[in-house]
Parts: C-alpha cells; structure tokens; sequence
C-alpha cells in the first residue's frame, strides 16, 4: 500500500538536538560540558527521561554536588540546545501540507523539556495533526508501543504511514510495526525518498 500521512521525528530531522550547549553556562566551557556528560552517563539518563523520569529525579542519584547541580539546571537552560531548526525538512514539511497529506509525529522527547522546545519553536505545535511525546506518554520509540497509539490517535493503519526518522534501530521498529519508514540523512534526501512515494 502506498503510504499517504507522513510521520516526523523531530529531533535531527526538523530540529537539531545539541545538548552540549545546554551545560555550557554552568560549566564555562563546551570541553568541561562534554566531560561532565561523559562523566554522568548523559545519554543514558536522557533515554530514561524520555521514557518518562524527571531530571530531578535523575540528577538525585549523581554523588558529586557540583555535577548534581548541573544536570538539575539542563531544563533551564535546555533552549539552548535546539535553537537550530532544520530549514530544509521544514520546507518539506510545507509543501506536503499545501498538497493536503496529513502529517503527524512521534518523539523521543522528556516531558519536561518539551514545553521549551515548543517555545523555541512554536511551528512544532502548529504544524501535525498528532504528535506523541514519548515523556508524556511513559513510552519511548523504539518501542512498538508508541507507533500504536500514533495510529490509534490519528485514526490511520500502519502501513498508511511514512516514517521519517535519524536513528536505524527507530526505523527498523516503525518497519517491524507495519509502517514504511525512511532514515533521514538530509533534506535532499528526503524529498526523494518522498517524490519517490508519490508524496512530493
């Protein structure tokens, strides 16, 4: 069946995620940033707040007061880590929508940060039909929990959906769940892969 919604991710595929830049401030430097989150296991507390933990709450299990402080601070300072947005997926994101293809999205996104993502850029709560935030929810891609209840909320079968995503262990879920999928490397690339599905 050829696929008529489309479904972003949006971390690395409309908005680009630095999270170095978040701990800059409080730790003066990007070195002292990037070995604070080496330091802490960053990336694998962050999977946990994605999954529905709070920061708070991760950053209560760190011994050392001074890097306990900081990953306490990430929400504050969290805008900083996604103020690029990926101009080129977003121009895709238009023209879809100007030819009527429903569009919806699914991320990997804490529950807490979210609300300052959308402020940094307000186009995320504008632009999809459905979008499931995997913080709110308590369930994180790639599990196949998430890409259910997308369709159960847009009210769309699986194999109706393209999803777009930057991570392969994503991609091969949404495939294993029924979905077509593509992973995003680029805006050119995309919009192939999209005019090869009859989309564009």
């Amino acid at each position: 069946m050829k696929p008529s919604a489309v479904v972003f991710d949006i971390g690395g595929v409309l908005v680009d995620w630095e999270p170095v830049r978040a701990f800059e401030p409080a730790l003066g430097s990007r070195a002292a940033a990037e070995a604070f989150m080496a330091r802490i296991g960053f990336r694998d507390l962050n999977v946990k707040a994605d999954a529905g933990a709070r920061f708070i709450d991760l950053a209560g299990g760190i011994e050392d007061e001074a890097d306990r402080k900081a990953l306490e601070g990430y929400v504050d300072h969290f805008a900083r880590s996604v103020e690029v947005a990926i101009e080129g997926t977003w121009a895709l994101v238009e023209r879809l929508r100007a030819s009527g293809v429903p569009l919806h999205a699914i991320t990997n996104w804490s529950a807490e940060t979210w609300p300052e993502g959308l402020k940094a850029h307000p186009r995320l709560g504008t632009s999809f039909g459905v979008t499931v935030v995997s913080g709110q929810e308590g369930v994180a891609k790639p599990d196949p929990r998430i890409f259910a209840l997308l369709c159960a909320r847009a009210n769309v079968e699986p194999d109706a959906c393209l999803f777009i995503d930057d991570g392969p262990h994503n991609v091969a879920a949404a495939r294993a769940f029924g979905m077509d999928a593509v992973q995003f490397s680029d805006p050119g690339r995309l919009a192939t892969d999209l005019a090869e599905r009859g989309l564009l």
